[in-house]
């Protein structure tokens, strides 16, 4: 028996001896190399078969690409990728991971996952950066950002020294990523990015999984550091969910503060056919039914952060649908915006109402509905429909409401019976009529707020509930109807100019007591 097999008998013998406990994860850690194998894969697997018995994991170590099937991959919440290299997968197993990613799981990359699947866009977007080059191995400072309270960088100083071996990647990391750690290039010799923003470590949420990578992991050395143990175990520890990368404040705290893009990533959908200046938009697009541009890239600048009147301020000028997503989940919150119209429109569009709309508990892959925004519940805005529902892509919520004699549509209605809304089921509608306009007249600003708390939500439009909602829940991929209490938010662009200002969300341990009559007997007290 060579020395990797004798190592993962160990690791199978230990981890499987070790009792299952409510805080048990489940995790494969995958090794297989087709380019660039390094001589550290054993002690890394020593390193994580340590760190399972220590933390009560159940761990499975494989260099098998048939594992990467949809029923195996569904049994865990972590993958860690351990130096792995080279093209991997078959295109079956490309959609296993896919499909493990689009269920909320978690991915740790270490170190040479970056040199993995260099051609799969969707890898690459995924790990964040492709692997170029690295100097020879050596100390350097890394600056933590130690403004995140990720769990994978608790306890490191604003600046650390590690000795490893520092990548360089192809193109500059992701836009999409929040960086935790950063090559300081005037402490060491060689190959570099020649840029003073250098990240070697980071996290985010793609395609609804969350993702972390560490460009750290290259030398047998490395696993012997208390702070790297730290560093992985942190990082795991988020990957699975049991713990966050920040709490939110009870405090307000301005989404627009600084950088606004720290906070938000941009989703372009499909150019129309009429968007102009504009190279390879499909002419038969309708908006919907063309490749989307993507995570990130919009040239046309339909969202734009500006200084307007002295206020920093979000422009949408709706020409081409899209979302600007948060970079984080929300669960039990209270939101505030402020919100007003434009005056330009744009196909398909041009002979209905002005829309935008408010979209929440946003989960899995960007472009379930229409190309463009997630699975999600919608805050409707759109002219004389401020604070309508609808379901989007999957989801479903309990709304009371009463349809009225002669309508084909249900509004809401504080004590009406409670009905469903779903765009799972066709034989429920899924769209709700808020309870009256509340809206301000076109050009003014109206102050929107969105109260979430263990299912139920609250649309309030200037001041006023114009509808309460209950019981959010969605259609999971396995077929199952299940709670949807938490995810990130997205602002649309669909074919209206749009404005928002004074962005701002908080923590809630209940719904506000001012709230309590819009809840009436659909909730317990």
């Amino acid at each position: 028996m060579n020395r990797l097999a004798f190592i993962v008998f160990i690791a199978f013998l230990n981890t499987n001896i070790v009792l299952a406990q409510e805080s048990a994860i489940n995790i494969l850690v995958f090794s297989k190399t087709e380019a660039f194998r390094h001589k550290s894969i054993p002690t890394g697997i020593e390193f994580l078969s340590n760190m399972a018995v220590k933390n009560n994991w159940n761990i499975h170590f494989s260099e098998d690409s048939d594992d990467f099937n949809i029923p195996n991959l569904s049994k865990y919440d972590v993958l860690v990728f351990l130096n792995t290299s080279g093209n991997i997968f078959s295109e079956d197993q490309k959609l296993a991971l896919q499909n493990y990613f689009a269920r909320g799981k978690g991915f740790v990359g270490i170190h040479a996952a970056s040199d993995t699947e260099k051609q799969w866009d969707w890898f690459t977007e995924m790990i964040g950066a492709t692997f170029k080059n690295h100097p020879k191995v050596q100390p350097a400072t890394l600056n933590i950002n130690t403004d995140c309270e990720h769990p994978a960088i608790k306890g490191l100083n604003n600046e650390e020294v590690f000795r490893d071996e520092w990548y360089n990647f192809l193109k500059p990391v992701g836009k999409h990523v929040t960086v935790l750690a950063s090559l300081d290039e005037t402490s060491y010799e060689g190959k570099k990015m020649n840029t003073n923003n250098h990240p070697i470590s980071w996290y985010h949420i793609y395609d609804g999984g969350r993702v972390f990578y560490t460009g750290l992991g290259h030398t047998n050395e490395i696993y012997k550091d208390p702070r790297y143990n730290n560093h992985i175990e942190g990082a795991i520890l988020w990957a699975s969910g049991l713990k966050d990368a920040a709490k939110l404040s009870k405090k307000w705290t301005n989404l627009m503060d600084g950088d606004p893009y720290k906070n938000w990533d941009v989703f372009i959908g499909a150019p129309h056919a009429t968007v102009t200046d504009l190279e390879g938009v499909d002419p038969e697009s309708d908006g919907k039914n063309s490749k989307p541009l993507g995570l990130n890239n919009d040239p046309k600048k339909v969202f734009n952060f500006k200084t307007i009147e002295g206020e920093q301020t979000l422009h949408i000028s709706g020409e081409i649908y899209g979302a600007l997503t948060s970079k984080k989940e929300y669960e039990n919150y209270h939101l505030k915006l402020q919100f007003k119209w434009g005056e330009k429109i744009w196909e398909p569009r041009l002979l209905r109402e002005r829309d935008n709309g408010l979209l929440y508990h946003c989960t899995g892959p960007h472009g379930k509905f229409w190309n463009v925004w997630m699975q999600s519940q919608e805050f409707q805005v759109q002219e004389s429909d401020m604070g309508d529902y609808y379901a989007l892509a999957g989801t479903l919520i309990d709304i009371p409401s009463i349809k009225k004699e002669g309508e084909k549509e249900f509004d809401y209605l504080n004590d009406g019976e409670l009905n469903t809304f779903s765009s799972v089921e066709r034989k429920f509608p899924a769209h709700c009529n808020k309870g009256f306009d509340n809206e301000n007249p076109h050009g003014e600003w109206n102050t929107l707020e969105l109260i979430c708390f263990e299912g139920t939500s609250l649309h309030i439009v200037n001041g006023k509930v114009v509808m309460a909602l209950f019981n959010s829940r969605h259609k999971n991929l396995d077929g199952q109807i299940v709670p949807l209490q938490k995810g990130r938010i997205q602002i649309q662009s669909e074919a209206a100019e749009a404005y928002y200002k004074n962005i701002e969300i908080k923590a809630i341990n209940k719904i506000p007591g001012k709230y309590r009559k819009y809840l009436n007997s659909h909730i317990g007290n």
